[in-house]
């Protein structure tokens, strides 16, 4: 779902409960804005494994296949944009690695002020937000000018391939396509495809689309009422038992179990 305008979550509340949402590679609606203040993580972005630690930034527009997982004693705040706004982003996943001091102290004093907006929510507070989103993708966009060799590396041919790869995924993951498909409309054997995903991913081409599919499983079971036999259509599966044995496979629990724990979840702690 899309925001309704931008909005600044801590790290903590972005990941909340539920980790696999991050951790399973997947896309937004939203353009997403990570800045790290502390700690380390792994990012996927487009395909490509990258570590990362304190004062780094992820800029993912919307539609690009990511992921992210948090090590321990990790904080930050996320900014989420709309993506349908017309407030501009990179075209492309990008991972930042800010080393000077004055552009940690810009990124760092745009998104207080968006987080001080936020909470105080005075009149105005979405086109104030939004003029504060515009102001951190000028930031973004600055920054990638200054820093054209950083934010720009030549690319290897096992780095080009896994990103050609991810970007059909996220436009075809739905479908029910074997990987194997998709290493014959790259032009490649499917060995050489998992080769190439192992070194850039860490991967293989096969579990790369295999999380992408059980995210979004496991998302339209958690979040919505669908009938499990209708989620398994949507994502290309031939029947409901099908579509059932994959899900024990990956998380031990069966469709109706996963929807259950998710409504335990949310529902509220009463009071004593």
């Amino acid at each position: 779902m899309t925001t309704a305008h931008p909005r600044l979550l801590s790290l903590a509340q972005w990941l909340g409960l539920a980790g696999w949402r991050a951790q399973l590679p997947h896309s937004s609606t939203d353009h997403v804005v990570i800045w790290l203040t502390r700690g380390q993580g792994l990012c996927l972005l487009q395909g490509l494994r990258r570590g990362m630690g304190a004062r780094n930034a992820l800029c993912i527009p919307a539609g690009a296949l990511f992921s992210f997982t948090p090590g321990p004693q990790v904080f930050g705040l996320v900014c989420l944009i709309p993506g349908d706004s017309q407030i501009e982003m990179p075209n492309k996943a990008l991972h930042l690695r800010v080393r000077d001091a004055r552009d940690q102290s810009e990124i760092t004093g745009i998104l207080e002020t968006m987080q001080r907006e936020q909470n105080a929510n005075r009149p105005f507070m979405s086109e104030a937000l939004a003029a504060q989103a515009q102001l951190l993708t000028v930031w973004v966009r600055r920054w990638i000018a200054e820093h054209p060799a950083e934010s720009n590396p030549a690319p290897s041919a096992s780095d080009r391939l896994v990103q050609a790869y991810a970007n059909l995924i996220e436009y075809d993951y739905a479908t029910g396509k074997p990987m194997a498909d998709y290493a014959k409309t790259l032009g490649v054997t499917p060995t050489h495809l998992t080769r190439c995903c192992r070194s850039s991913s860490g991967l293989t081409a096969a579990t790369l689309l295999t999380q992408r599919i059980l995210h979004d499983a496991r998302d339209k079971l958690e979040t919505t009422t669908l009938p499990a036999k209708d989620i398994a259509a949507s994502l290309g599966f031939r029947s409901a038992a099908y579509f059932s044995r994959f899900i024990v496979k990956h998380t031990d629990q069966t469709p109706s179990a996963l929807r259950k724990a998710s409504n335990q979840r949310l529902q509220p702690t009463s009071k004593a």
